[in-house]
């Protein structure tokens, strides 16, 4: 995918000192991190909250965070856009290791549930619920015992199961995620 396909912009509303509801920001989200260097996913942080329900501001701040963090804060939200470029050989032969390793390069090593049995080297397990909206492309969403082909259009609903994302299109994927921080009854 070319860059000028990569961006989209990322428009915050709020308030002047009137009330009234104006455009506060309008350009792309500012943090981007390609995960697992080339041949890995490339996040698109767009925006998260910390609370809910959620304190609305006039004048929104961009939230303060570094780094990539994989779920949401703690009673919060996330919204991500992730482009997941087709999976290549490297990816199939990760070990357990490797997985961890990728997984706390986005804050949240524990996520990874990979080991020699499972369908998928990047299994990962977050207390979220997770809305998944397939943009662009099309990807395979592996689960312990089953898989199903997600495309264009196509929307997940995931609550807190065992999964991974395969890209085996042979093209890049394009997925808008929002999770909600969640707790296991």
């Amino acid at each position: 995918m070319n860059q000028q396909q990569k961006t989209f912009r990322r428009i915050i509303t709020g308030h002047n000192s009137d009330g009234k509801a104006i455009v506060v920001s309008d350009a792309p989200p500012t943090h981007t991190q390609l995960v697992g260097g080339p041949g890995g996913p490339t996040f698109f942080e767009v925006w998260h909250t910390l609370e809910t329900p959620v304190l609305i501001h006039g004048q929104p701040a961009e939230p303060d965070e570094k780094g990539l963090i994989l779920p949401p804060p703690k009673n919060g939200t996330r919204l991500r856009v992730i482009e997941f470029p087709p999976e290549g050989e490297e990816i199939r032969k990760l070990t357990g290791a490797d997985a961890a390793a990728k997984f706390k390069s986005m804050g949240d090593e524990k996520a990874s549930t990979s080991n020699e049995a499972a369908p998928h080297p990047l299994m990962h397990r977050t207390k979220t619920v997770d809305y998944g909206i397939v943009l662009e492309g099309e990807i395979t969403l592996v689960l312990d015992q089953e898989e199903t082909l997600i495309q264009a259009g196509d929307i997940i609903i995931q609550n807190g199961t065992n999964h991974a994302w395969a890209n085996r299109s042979g093209k890049t994927c394009r997925m808008v995620f929002i999770l909600i921080d969640g707790v296991y009854t």
